[in-house]
């Protein structure tokens, strides 16, 4: 019998080993790495001299920093209202249609599969001022073009590429998660006069609550590591305004060659992370709905 344990254990052990070493190499090792050349002043190949906190007060002197955290969280709150709000409104419509399923989970899902660097420059052509699609509709309106990336909007402007990707990406989640849910549960509220509107709201709402949540982690991690549809679209101007705190980490690393203060930012944002994700379980903490 002990020898049986013993076994599985050792079984258990051997299939979690290749993912712990993964784990091990490519998430452990690097940042451990990364936070100690946060204390070194280095260009990521030659020069690498010990500083200790000098990036770490750097960092709080940084006035750009400051733009990019803001704008990093209010991308934030898009994703969360929009991105993943759609995503629910659309899964609650799509799981009510009995045909054409398909045809909707196709179509919604379809902007994940386009690479951002593509869609950033679809939107950037969009935007264009000369030969941009919005200007074109305004002219034939009979209105004057217009700058639509200003001081003022551009961080609005590159939030909207960012969300319209990933609604079909938690759309999918979300409407998996709705199938989940017993059909009895259903037929019980309806013979109790609750249906449409209102079985959204007291039923399926209540009892995907968790994957909401899980949704919502996995939408403020991803602006975390959103730089390359900036790029693209503004480069974080005008004036830094749409500066974001991937893409600060990128210029500082692969064009200005600061890799320790580009290391520093990346523990920013890790720790950021961990502190905004930490808050959201705490907000919507509350005990697990079992069916």
């Amino acid at each position: 019998m002990r020898g049986n344990k013993r076994s599985r254990n050792i079984i258990i052990v051997l299939f979690l080993l290749p993912a712990l070493i993964f784990l091990v190499v490519f998430m452990f090792y690097p940042f451990i790495m990364n936070f100690i050349n946060s204390f070194y002043k280095s260009d990521g190949f030659l020069e690498s001299t010990f500083i200790g906190l000098d990036n770490y007060r750097r960092l709080l002197k940084d006035d750009t920093i400051k733009i990019a955290v803001k704008n990093t969280y209010e991308i934030m709150l898009y994703v969360c209202l929009f991105e993943v709000g759609i995503a629910i409104i659309l899964a609650c419509m799509v799981d009510s249609i009995t045909k054409g399923q398909k045809f909707f989970r196709t179509v919604y899902f379809f902007p994940i599969v386009i690479s951002a660097t593509a869609i950033g420059m679809m939107f950037k052509l969009v935007y264009s001022y000369d030969v941009g699609l919005l200007n074109s509709i305004m002219e034939a309106l009979g209105q004057e073009r217009r700058n639509w990336i200003t001081v003022k909007s551009a961080v609005k402007m590159v939030s909207i590429p960012i969300v319209w990707q990933y609604i079909g990406f938690y759309f999918i989640i979300i409407l998996t998660a709705i199938k989940q849910i017993p059909k009895e549960l259903y037929e019980s509220a309806y013979l109790d006069g609750i249906n449409g509107f209102t079985k959204t709201i007291y039923i399926t709402l209540p009892l995907i609550r968790n994957v909401i949540i899980t949704c919502l982690i996995l939408a403020i991690n991803g602006v975390l590591k959103v730089f390359d549809m900036v790029l693209v679209i503004t480069e974080g101007g005008p004036l830094n305004k749409s500066q974001i705190l991937g893409l600060y980490m990128y210029k500082k690393a692969f064009a200005d060659n600061t890799f320790g203060y580009a290391a520093t930012i990346s523990v920013l944002i890790v720790v950021l992370g961990l502190l905004t994700i930490f808050i959201v379980n705490k907000i919507f903490k509350k005990d697990t709905i079992t069916y």
